[in-house]
């Protein structure tokens, strides 16, 4: 079956909506929403916890339990110091990338709204020319256009609100979809897409599927664990990005050979169930 065959409009029109909605780490309630709202036609039934994990269950009765995965949340980055002149310093949610953060613009996110900023830098002709100053997560900075720390803090922003960018989804060559935060909101993506799929199909399953959605998984896998007290499955598949290793400054004898549009990669691991992996190898 072909990609062409398997996605439809709503599908496309699904995933960007979901990718460029902000879900940081800790803060993934709206994007659950899209995904719920998504998933509804297509389960019998929810299971939600406390912090926000949400889980499509189809055949709730069924006494053998499998688990199809993906998280919902992105990495960020959180306020952590405002100085006396109006300047935002910051700490990583998750594995944010200081490298790529200067000149980049945000979305801080506080209880009057967004309000936008921008990572300042200084510019290439005033930088030091004999030994070059690189990003740290100690000398980038958020600059809001505000004088002053009394000004930040009258548009709403404070220690600890949670800063996201705003680019936005897109098709790069009919093919190729980019998005900040497609780890893993397509893996969010791909198991509503079973789901819709088992239904459109009228597709009866043996044992009962917990399509699972976790969050903060980029800060340890915290979602991921809590849900699994709830569920107790019999087996789980856990989907995730990778990366291309054929591009340039990448070691493929350290990153393993992997090249996008090849298909889908499976992981070979200690917590790796050997039989569960022989059989999605063998079908596949």
């Amino acid at each position: 079956m072909s990609t062409e065959t398997i996605l439809n409009q709503s599908s496309i029109t699904f995933l960007e909506n979901y990718l460029n909605n902000a879900s940081p780490t800790g803060f993934e309630s709206e994007g659950q929403k899209l995904w719920m709202n998504y998933v509804k036609p297509y389960v019998d039934t929810f299971i939600t916890d406390t912090y926000g994990t949400a889980v499509g269950v189809i055949n709730p009765d069924a006494p053998y339990k499998v688990v199809i995965e993906g998280h919902a949340d992105e990495i960020a980055w959180y306020v952590n110091y405002i100085t006396d002149d109006g300047l935002v310093y910051v700490i990583r949610n998750g594995g944010s990338d200081h490298q790529i953060a200067p000149s980049k613009r945000v979305n801080i996110h506080t209880k009057k709204g967004i309000v936008k900023g921008v990572f300042g830098w200084p510019a290439i002709h005033t930088r030091n020319r004999d030994k070059e100053e690189i990003p740290k997560t100690s000398n980038i900075f958020i600059d809001l256009g505000c004088d002053n720390k009394e000004q930040v803090e009258k548009l709403g922003v404070h220690v600890g609100c949670v800063i996201t960018y705003p680019d936005e989804f897109m098709i790069m060559n009919e093919n190729k979809f980019v998005c900040r935060a497609i780890d893993n909101r397509m893996g969010g993506f791909m198991i509503a897409e079973v789901a819709r799929l088992l239904y459109e199909n009228k597709i009866k399953l043996p044992f009962g599927l917990y399509i699972t959605n976790s969050v903060q998984e980029e800060v340890g896998l915290r979602g991921a664990e809590m849900i699994t007290q709830t569920i107790k499955p019999n087996v789980a598949i856990i989907t995730d990005v990778c990366h291309d290793s054929t591009t340039p400054m990448i070691d493929k004898k350290i990153e393993g050979e992997v090249k996008i549009g090849k298909g889908p990669v499976v992981t070979y691991a200690p917590a790796v169930q050997n039989n569960l992996r022989e059989l999605i190898l063998d079908t596949a």
